[in-house]
């Protein structure tokens, strides 16, 4: 089918030339089809397989035209100036933000959907009690009703990418087709774009690949649905122009269908970040640490140690998620993806130096503030607020003004490379060993700054049964304790309690399995306030970790697990806590734990029977020891 293909000069609208108007114009709205030049979004893969599927997509979509994203920074330029001339980006000062734009969402789409997140297994079963579940035949049906001529008058972007180290057994193809150009210029930055993937793919019509569909729609909340089919391996996602739900290689590719595939494979994709720790001596660590989202994973992937902790440097390999295989008896990870996709409010060169670097430049920002010298603004960011904004819907904000500038979960994506500490080892397909594994949510109460799990069946139900008090990241109430599995409540794509059986499989195959522990950095004091300071202090907590792991440092075997004594942990020139706050941070309350202990029992019972007979044995153990 010929497709028509317009000439036209296009040109980069400074910020001032967008009036107000403009301003409130958002990208989820239909945006007409782009008309590349010559040697831009024409360059075809060989393979037959992929060529036919999408064919099939286009019959069903129908759009004006088809572009082939190869990753190239003509390709970029590009398709950023078509961005910018349909508002779809703002173009920011380039002396205070170089390379940097502002993208505004639809204001009933800020967040991921849970709710409207399905797993269509062929049997409900097999999803299980955690997720959503469609009927695989019923909602291709439904979504190809939806997807029918949905791309009308767009453009339809191929887009070819890898998850993981172009070198690494683990590495996963992916091909997304959209009709978002904030989505092609996402994924450019969050994943291995482009050429790279059409080679990892080759001929072979039966290679492994991810196959993604994506469309704006009309942004209806009534007609958005992100549905994941592991057996197929594929993505439909409908109605969002939200990253969490149409940047489909994140959580819907490397959680979902990766948790799927990891256990089909023998080994594990989790919600993980992963950090290098080294001593002054030289001596290295890698650390996974698994925490809800906005609980706090980018501050401690990029954590700077405190002036006391001099000579001890702390590296990232990946902020969001860990893919891990078995070799030599003990876990190697590696993080699948190229970029970080952030919680931009509270961020600040206080909480989090590194992070402020890695954005300082080729940054895409959403739904943070616009100040009247073209620069980016959020609750939390370092110096005082501006007297005047663009808030994050496009209207005026003025310090004054009732409504937030930045919606709280405003996001950052900017490019790994941009971070000061990216660990050295991020590209080696082999990953990196893993000594301690780290679970940790946000508690006021209850769980102590950290304990460590008694052996990897201990620590499985640990992570199993781990909580976290609810923020912005999902649509929903905020600040209710909710438990959250390993940190991939919403993450998992098949039933949580085979999750947990492979889980204690995978515990049986290591003979160096990783310690594993449980922070928490939100423990509060009666009055409301936070006991622990956080931040780069939350380094003492670590080199107590790594000190267990070298068998460096005694504990307190208490009824949950170990415990550091005062005296096993490093608080010197620690300002702001008291000893009788340490002792607090620290307190293992029985009253609250028979509450917690009875949650848990609530939580396994409300998952149906699926919970392996060891967790429940922990569960029975762990309430004996409390007596």
């Amino acid at each position: 089918m010929e497709k028509r293909r317009k000439r036209g000069k296009f040109v980069l609208r400074a910020i001032d030339e967008i009036n107000i108007s403009d301003r409130r114009e958002f990208m989820n709205n239909p945006a007409p089809a782009i008309s590349p030049p010559v040697g831009i979004g024409d360059h075809k893969p060989a393979n037959q397989a992929l060529l036919d599927w999408v064919h099939e997509i286009e019959l069903l979509t129908q759009p004006e035209n088809i572009f082939w994203c190869d990753g190239s920074e003509r390709e970029n330029d590009f398709l950023i100036a078509e961005s910018l001339k349909q508002n779809v980006l703002l173009k920011l000062n380039e002396k205070k933000a170089p390379s940097s734009y502002l993208h505004r969402s639809n204001p009933n789409d800020v967040a991921r959907v849970e709710q409207f997140t399905f797993i269509c297994t062929p049997t409900k079963a097999e999803a299980g009690p955690t997720n959503n579940w469609s009927e695989p035949a019923e909602t291709y049906s439904k979504l190809q009703g939806l997807l029918k001529g949905a791309m009308r008058g767009r453009t339809m972007f191929v887009v070819p990418y890898i998850m993981g180290p172009p070198d690494s057994p683990l590495t996963k193809i992916g091909f997304e087709i959209t009709d978002s150009k904030y989505v092609v210029l996402s994924m450019r930055i969050m994943t291995r774009m482009g050429e790279i993937a059409v080679k990892r793919l080759g001929h072979d019509p039966k290679a492994e690949w991810n196959r993604g569909v994506h469309s704006l729609l009309d942004v209806n909340p009534e007609r958005r649905f992100i549905c994941h089919f592991p057996q197929d391996n594929a993505i439909i996602s409908v109605g969002s122009g939200y990253g969490g739900n149409v940047l489909l290689s994140k959580k819907c590719l490397a959680l979902r269908i990766g948790s799927y595939l990891a256990r089909k494979q023998g080994w594990l994709a989790e919600h993980m970040l992963i950090l290098g720790v080294e001593s002054p001596a030289g001596k290295k660590h890698y650390v996974a640490a698994a925490f809800p989202s906005a609980c706090g994973k980018t501050n401690f992937a990029m954590l700077i140690p405190p002036k006391h902790f001099a000579g001890w440097k702390v590296t990232t390999v990946g902020d969001d998620i860990a893919w891990m295989q078995i070799r030599d008896g003990r876990l190697w990870a590696v993080n699948p993806e190229n970029g970080y996709f952030g919680v931009v409010p509270g961020t600040s060169c206080k909480s989090n130096p590194n992070a402020m670097k890695s954005i300082e430049r080729d940054t895409l920002y959403t739904n943070v503030a616009l100040t009247d010298d073209g620069d980016v603004w959020w609750e939390g960011k370092d110096g005082a607020p501006p007297k005047h904004a663009i808030d994050w819907r496009g209207n005026d904000w003025t310090p004054d003004s009732k409504e937030k500038a930045a919606h709280p979960n405003s996001r950052f994506a900017t490019p790994m490379r941009n971070n000061p500490v990216l660990d050295p080892q991020v590209e080696d397909g082999d990953g990196v060993p893993i000594s301690a594994i780290i679970f940790g949510g946000r508690r006021s109460d209850t769980m102590p700054l950290v304990f460590q799990a008694f052996d990897w069946e201990h620590g499985t139900y640990i992570g199993s049964t781990m909580a976290s008090e609810t923020t912005a990241a999902a649509t929903g109430a905020v600040g209710q304790v909710r438990r959250d599995p390993m940190a991939m409540l919403p993450f998992c794509g098949y039933n949580i309690g085979d999750y947990f059986r492979h889980w204690l499989e995978t515990g049986k195959r290591l003979t160096n399995p990783p310690l594993i522990f449980h922070v928490n950095w939100f423990r509060k004091s009666a009055d409301g306030k936070f006991l622990w300071p956080g931040f780069g202090d939350n380094m003492r907590v670590l080199d107590w970790i790594i000190d267990r792991c070298e068998k460096r440092v005694g504990a307190n075997e208490s009824a949950i697990g170990y415990i550091p004594r005062m005296q096993d942990l490093d608080l010197d020139e620690l300002s702001g806590v008291t000893p009788n706050q340490m002792r607090e941070l620290l307190n293992v309350n029985a009253e609250e734990w028979q509450k917690e202990i009875s949650d848990h029992a609530k939580f396994f019972e409300s998952l149906g029977g699926v919970v392996p007979k060891e967790l429940d044995k922990q569960r029975e153990q762990l309430a004996a020891r409390l007596r």
